[in-house]
């Protein structure tokens, strides 16, 4: 019984033991390996208390060096929250002295400013209106044609503009009488024709020295009459020249040394230029027919084929009528026109009867007929379907300009009208070959119809002067 008391007692001193090395693990540093108290077998109750002690002695001197660490930390946190104490408070001081010299410094300048403007008195007005001046100056130079001849005026506006705008620093008097000077220039440049040598750049972006004329500040041209466009300080040919007839004016005129030449001058110019943009951008008429398409050269096919087949007729009914008045002069008749042979009928069987020779006649006018009527027909249905096939190209433009429409949307209602534009032209086309032809139609019918006339008249003559010579006898 003593045994298993023994036993127990020791089992509880050495798991006393163990906790706290553990907890002497956690906050002390790791000491040299060495025996357990689990290791240690204690044999009696004198080894079990010595045991007991030696732990205990362990743990308070673990506790004291905690306690001292403890101790050191705190002290170690006292200085430094004094340190940051005493760093804020300097801190504050020094925002102190900032904010003090911050206010000194607007007081300052608040004075400058109120002295330089008693000083500048009546002239700050002045000044603030040459501000003004310089900087509409300088935005119309960098787009005036003028600068095309005199380069680099507008880098002394703006450095002139940064000068005054500072409230430190005055324009000289030279500087504004320039002001003045380049103001007279403008006004001059802008009334007068120049010629001068300039770097033109192509469509094709290479550059060229060439001899230009500038009219005024509405346009540029070289001495090829090409209209040059300006922009960001460069002359540049346009890619597409104006049409009817300004090309020539322009030729004549950089060709000319003197006198009075007639120009096309577009007087929007310094802006843009959109009254010359406008006619570049108008289709001639090569452009305008090859908008019809297919639709449209089938048209002009037919209104070719109609206006050659009028002029055959004309012509040859023309001929026909010639040798027809020469057979009304003629007592004998001539089988090369078509009133010679119907006259020939009487004149091989002079003893017919009236009524066989009346017959005879009818039928020799109703074979001349067809010969001097052929073509009216097909030119008839030209006039008639030649609109038909304008309005069918007409359609077929508005359904491609309307499923460009569902696809790409009506956003820009310059595609459109352009769209729809080129569908009207195929009906523009149809009108002007039905028109033509009608016309060309009446024509050859009216001389056709002559030349009958003048068959059946003949003939009706025959007939009657016939009878008459039946009767007298």
């Amino acid at each position: 019984m003593k045994a298993q008391i023994f036993k127990a007692s020791a089992l509880v001193a050495a798991a006393t033991l163990a906790s706290w090395s553990a907890y002497a693990q956690d906050e002390a540093p790791a000491e040299p390996a060495g025996p357990t108290p689990q290791e240690v077998a204690a044999q009696n109750m004198d080894e079990l208390l010595g045991l007991v002690k030696q732990g205990q002695a362990r743990a308070s001197s673990e506790n004291a060096a905690r306690e001292q660490r403890f101790a050191q930390a705190k002290a170690n946190q006292a200085a430094e929250l004094k340190r940051a104490e005493q760093e804020r408070e300097n801190e504050e001081r020094r925002s102190a002295r900032l904010e003090k010299k911050f206010e000194d410094n607007e007081l300052l300048i608040a004075a400058k400013q109120e002295q330089l403007k008693e000083r500048l008195g009546t002239l700050s007005e002045l000044f603030g209106h040459l501000t003004a001046a310089t900087g509409d100056l300088a935005s119309q130079m960098d787009v005036s044609m003028v600068s095309a001849e005199y380069p680099g005026r507008e880098v002394f506006l703006k450095e002139l503009i940064a000068k005054m705008s500072g409230s430190d620093r005055l324009p000289s008097v030279e500087e504004i009488e320039r002001v003045w000077y380049e103001i007279l220039r403008e006004v001059k440049e802008q009334g007068s024709i120049s010629r001068f040598s300039a770097e033109v750049a192509t469509p094709s972006g290479e550059l060229s020295q060439r001899d230009v004329v500038r009219v005024g500040a509405f346009n540029v041209i070289d001495t090829d009459g090409n209209y040059l466009a300006f922009s960001n300080n460069q002359l540049t040919e346009l890619p597409r020249q104006p049409g009817g007839g300004f090309g020539s004016q322009a030729s004549e005129l950089a060709d000319a040394s003197g006198g009075l030449h007639q120009f096309g001058i577009d007087p929007t110019g310094p802006t843009g230029g959109s009254f010359l943009a406008a006619i570049i951008d108008s289709p001639t008429l090569a452009e305008r027919w090859h908008q019809g398409g297919y639709v449209g050269y089938a048209i002009t096919a037919v209104g070719a084929f109609a206006f050659l087949l009028a002029i055959y007729r004309v012509l040859v009914l023309t001929t026909v009528g010639a040798k027809v008045s020469s057979q009304l002069k003629s007592s004998k008749a001539n089988p090369d026109n078509p009133l010679g042979r119907v006259l020939k009928i009487h004149e091989d069987a002079p003893n017919m009867d009236p009524e066989t020779l009346e017959l005879k006649m009818a039928e020799g006018v109703l074979r001349e007929t067809p010969k001097l009527e052929a073509g009216l027909t097909l030119l008839k249905i030209i006039a008639a379907v030649a609109p038909l096939m304008g309005l069918l190209g007409t359609v077929t433009g508005m359904i491609i300009t309307f499923q460009a429409i569902t696809i790409f949307g009506a956003g820009d209602p310059k595609a459109m009208a352009g769209g729809i534009s080129s569908a009207l032209v195929t009906t523009v086309l149809g009108l002007l070959v039905a028109i033509p032809t009608v016309l060309l139609h009446t024509i050859v019918n009216g001389r056709a119809q002559r030349i009958i006339h003048v068959l059946n008249e003949q003939a009706t003559g025959i007939v009657a002067e016939h009878a008459e010579r039946g009767h007298s006898r």
